[in-house]
């Protein structure tokens, strides 16, 4: 194994333990990595619970094959591999079945958008994909990609969400604040009229904060101290 492979296993660790301590995961998801330089990724296991050990990281090269790691992979795999297929400057994926941003494709009466200053990382948009069932099958997967297409993020009706990154830390921190616009939005909506956020002021301010990488460093020092064992 590669020093450049054990970092990245080790931010996937820290990843998987904050995302399940946090409520994201709770024994259902997954998170991946593609490993630099290489046509490969890494995915969590199937049926892993907070406890992570670097053999838990499966490791697969281009067209699926198991390469490394211990145990069955997860059965929406194809997730991943379609989406890391059809998006290049994708370099992880998150799946998780979030609780505030499922509850926005189970209703016609609000569409999820940016509410809040950090949930303008979504103000290219928050497609839905329609399809309820597990992604365990490759038409799924391709499916899903397409309904993604260039965004950071997709709804999964009745199902959950995916969150892509250009690296493990963009991508925890997509995680996080997608779940947290969609809280805030929720009890908007509870209270009223939601105000949702002007959407060119929502993609300038989208832009000051990739740019800075200001919310990411902060989330990631979260990660820091509640990703280890």
């Amino acid at each position: 194994m590669s020093s450049t492979e054990a970092i990245l296993i080790e931010k996937c660790m820290k990843a998987w333990r904050f995302l399940y301590r946090r409520g994201f995961i709770e024994g259902f998801g997954h998170i991946s990595a593609r490993i630099p330089g290489t046509d490969s990724y890494m995915l969590t296991r199937h049926s892993l619970g907070r406890i992570i050990v670097p053999d838990d990281m499966l490791v697969y090269d281009a067209s699926g094959k198991q390469i490394g790691g211990i145990g069955d992979r997860p059965g929406e795999a194809p997730i991943h591999h379609e989406i890391y297929r059809s998006r290049p400057d994708v370099h992880s994926i998150i799946h998780y079945h979030g609780m505030h941003a499922t509850a926005f494709t189970t209703t016609n009466a609000h569409q999820l958008k940016p509410i809040h200053l950090m949930g303008t990382l979504f103000a290219d948009g928050l497609p839905i994909y329609e399809d309820p069932r597990l992604v365990s099958t490759t038409e799924r997967g391709v499916a899903l990609a397409q309904a993604l297409g260039p965004h950071r993020a997709a709804l999964m009706r009745a199902h959950g969400s995916v969150v892509t990154g250009g690296d493990v830390e963009e991508c925890v921190t997509g995680a996080f604040f997608l779940e947290e616009n969609a809280h805030r939005a929720y009890l908007a909506c509870t209270l009223g009229q939601p105000i949702w956020m002007d959407e060119a002021m929502a993609k300038a301010a989208a832009e000051e904060l990739i740019r800075s990488r200001g919310p990411i460093r902060r989330v990631w020092a979260m990660v820091e101290v509640e990703g280890t064992e």
